[in-house]
């Protein structure tokens, strides 16, 4: 391609959602690079795209952007493929929605000669990918696992745990943090890859949130009514935690109960500095997306494919435990240096 259709290329990016229509004039096809996420509201997977798009112009690539409806939507997944397909991508990045429903339509991209690379959410299997760039969700569970128990050990409580999941699919990432969690709180888990089997008192019980505000506090209600004594929450994401707070701020009992989270987006690191969410596990989506895509640049150019971080069957984009009441032996930053350091 030449410098000017570079140019010209770079210039073209576009969310794409089922049903809508291509909205962009590409130039000669070539290097296009796709980015598919769960959904185009959630705070990380803006970041992600503004990663994505900032990583295309370095790397002189056309970049064009996709998103489902809501969590759980694999239909508007499988249609963003087929687009790329026929746009002659030479590979795209996904959040999968649905990380077992999307492989057949990965399947169809590889026999194009795609790289497809997930972001944050594994694929199942996850070799069906050619690589995942993620958070380690099992240790960012497992973060805000130990520096619960070393709060809980030092003010000498008894936890009594509400855990506030995904959805009903019980998708890599889900699973991984809940897991992670229990196992740094000192729970015994059953199935590591399976959510809600542990058969321990100290768990008040499950619900899911779709990862959502509204979904978090009417998970929180309903646990709250099922077992009042609940005083220590797990949450998916800080969005999911915001939802719990107004829950337990309804009910009275904010001095009651200790929020945990997962992410790092600038809201929630907010809600850490405010003493909403107790602790808090950061992510780096922008960084996922700007090496994704220059990975497939790179694969666009010579062929080469990423390759995982050593010991891992992925490349770990980092995790850091954020927190203004530190516990010992819990490695962990401030809000100031979350706030400095957030996405969203």
């Amino acid at each position: 391609m030449s410098r000017i259709g570079r140019m010209v290329a770079a210039g073209c990016v576009m969310t794409l959602v089922l049903g809508s229509t291509v909205a962009c004039n590409r130039g000669s096809g070539e290097d296009v690079v796709g980015l598919i996420t769960k959904t185009d509201t959630n705070p990380f997977f803006v970041q992600m795209k503004k990663g994505a798009q900032s990583e295309a112009k370095k790397q002189g690539v056309e970049l064009q952007t996709f998103a489902g409806k809501q969590d759980g939507d694999n239909e508007s997944q499988v249609q963003a493929i087929e687009n790329l397909m026929s746009y002659g991508a030479k590979g795209f990045l996904i959040t999968p929605n649905d990380s077992k429903a999307i492989v057949p339509s990965i399947d169809k991209a590889h026999q194009q000669k795609m790289l497809v690379i997930a972001l944050d959410t594994p694929v199942d299997p996850p070799n069906a990918a050619d690589a995942t760039f993620a958070t380690d969700n099992y240790q960012a569970g497992k973060l805000i696992g130990q520096w619960a128990k070393a709060k809980f050990a030092k003010e000498n409580k008894q936890a009594k745990i509400a855990m506030l999941d995904l959805n009903a699919n019980q998708v890599s990432v889900d699973v991984k943090r809940d897991q992670g969690f229990l196992d740094g709180f000192g729970i015994q888990v059953g199935d590591p890859n399976k959510i809600g089997d542990e058969n321990d008192p100290r768990i008040a019980g499950h619900d899911v949130t779709d990862g959502a505000e509204d979904g978090g506090r009417t998970a929180m209600e309903n646990l709250l009514q099922k077992d009042p004594s609940i005083n220590l929450v797990y949450t998916i994401n800080e969005p999911a935690a915001a939802g719990a707070y107004q829950a337990i701020k309804n009910a009275g009992k904010t001095k009651d109960i200790t929020i945990v989270s997962i992410d790092g987006g600038c809201p929630g690191v907010d809600n850490v500095s405010k003493g909403i969410i107790g602790a808090t596990s950061m992510q780096f989506p922008l960084k996922m997306a700007q090496l994704g895509v220059e990975a497939i640049a790179a694969y666009a150019k010579d062929g080469t494919k990423p390759q995982p971080t050593p010991g891992k069957d992925f490349y770990d984009t980092g995790t850091q435990l954020i927190t203004d009441d530190p516990q010992a032996g819990v490695d962990a930053k401030d809000s100031t240096w979350g706030k400095q350091n957030c996405w969203g």
